[in-house]
C-alpha cells in the first residue's frame, strides 16, 4: 500500500506525465505499482503486470521494520554484490542473478511488441537497476552505478533496427519538486 507520501508522489508523476501517449503500462504484480500508476490505468491506457518485475525479495527480512542489525545486513550484501557476488541471495530470497533471470522474459515480451511505441513500466528499485543493466549489457556488479529515487523517471529509447537501447534520462525527480512536505511540530 502507499502510504500518503507516495500517493502525493504519484499524483504528481501523473500530473506531469498524463499528457504523454502511453500505448501500455506494465507494471510489477505487487499493489503498489498498481497504486502508483491507477491515474493513467484510469485514462483507459491498456494495463499488464508480471511478477517478472517485482521486487527483489528480500526473503526472511521482508516487510519488518529496519532496525540497526538489519541495515547492517543489508549493507553488507549490497557490498558482496558490487564485490561481484551478484548470485548471494538474502536469507530466503533472492540474489540480482535470480531478479535478472526473470526479468529478462518480461522483456521479451515487452520487445515483441513493436507497435508499443511508448511505453511506461512501474516498478521497483533494486529490480529497476538489474533491469537497466541488462538492458545495457552490463555486469550486475554495475547495478549501483544507477542512483535511484522513490517515483523517479527513467527514459529509454529502442532501437529495433540496432537492437540497442539508449538512456535519454536518468533518475528524474523533477516532476516531484512541486510536492510539499508536511512540517512536523
Amino acid at each position: 500500500m502507499l502510504n500518503e507520501w507516495g500517493e502525493a508522489q504519484a499524483a504528481a508523476f501523473f500530473s506531469a506525465y498524463q499528457h504523454v501517449p502511453f500505448d501500455k503500462i506494465y507494471t510489477s504484480d505487487l499493489k503498489r505499482t498498481h497504486q502508483t500508476v491507477r491515474g493513467f490505468i484510469r485514462l483507459g491506457i491498456p494495463h499488464e503486470s508480471y511478477s517478472g518485475l517485482n521486487e527483489i525479495s528480500w526473503g526472511d527480512r521482508e516487510g519488518r521494520e529496519p532496525n540497526t542489525g538489519d541495515n547492517n545486513y543489508y549493507r553488507g550484501l549490497v557490498n558482496a554484490w558490487k564485490a561481484g557476488n551478484v548470485e548471494l541471495a538474502a536469507e530466503g530470497g533472492e540474489s540480482p542473478l535470480d531478479v535478472r533471470e526473470r526479468q529478462i522474459p518480461v522483456i521479451d515480451a515487452i520487445l515483441s511488441r513493436p507497435h508499443e511505441r511508448n511505453i511506461l513500466i512501474a516498478m521497483h528499485g533494486r529490480a529497476m537497476r538489474v533491469l537497466l543493466t541488462t538492458l545495457f549489457n552490463q555486469p550486475l556488479v554495475r547495478m549501483d552505478d544507477y542512483e535511484h529515487s522513490n517515483l523517479c523517471l527513467y527514459k529509454i529509447n529502442y532501437s529495433y533496427d540496432t537492437q540497442q537501447f539508449e538512456l535519454e534520462v536518468s533518475n528524474d525527480i523533477t516532476h516531484l519538486l512541486s510536492i510539499e512536505i508536511p512540517q512536523t511540530i
